[in-house]
This record gives C-alpha cells, sequence and structure tokens, in this order.
C-alpha cells in the first residue's frame, strides 16, 4: 500500500479531510523543473486541520471518492 505525505487544503467536511499531493519532475527535452499536483479526499480521524502536512496511507474504498486515509501528522501549523 502506497504511502504519501501531502498538505491538508482544509478540513470543513465531518470525518473527511481535502489533501493535495505535489510531485515534480524534469521535463525530458528541456530540463526544467515541472510540478504537478492532484487533490485527494482523505479520512481525518486524527482532526487534521488545514494548513498540516501529513502522511496519507492508502486503503479500501471507504465512500465513492475516499481511498485514503491520514496516518500521522508530520507538521503542526
Amino acid at each position: 500500500m502506497k504511502t504519501i505525505s501531502a498538505k491538508v487544503l482544509s478540513a470543513h467536511h465531518i470525518g473527511s479531510a481535502v489533501v493535495v499531493v505535489e510531485t515534480s519532475w524534469k521535463h525530458p527535452l528541456y530540463q526544467k523543473s515541472v510540478k504537478r499536483s492532484k487533490k485527494f479526499l482523505v479520512q481525518n480521524d486524527l482532526q487534521a486541520v488545514a494548513g498540516n502536512f501529513v502522511e496519507i496511507k492508502e486503503t479500501r474504498p471507504l465512500s465513492a471518492r475516499k481511498h485514503f486515509t491520514i496516518t500521522k501528522i508530520i507538521k503542526n501549523i
């Protein structure tokens, strides 16, 4: 199962949070560093708030859009 570090964007939903995962890669032709980001809906049992850096882990489908859960809070704001 995958574990990814991410930043919490919002925690307005009850028991859920929206996190963003940013990845960077080097363009093969231009050799420029390019950032990509993806949002995930995650289970928020640890009560993380917006701005926290968290570690998320892939789980079984919890709902139609939730496939990850927060395992630990890396950095509080």
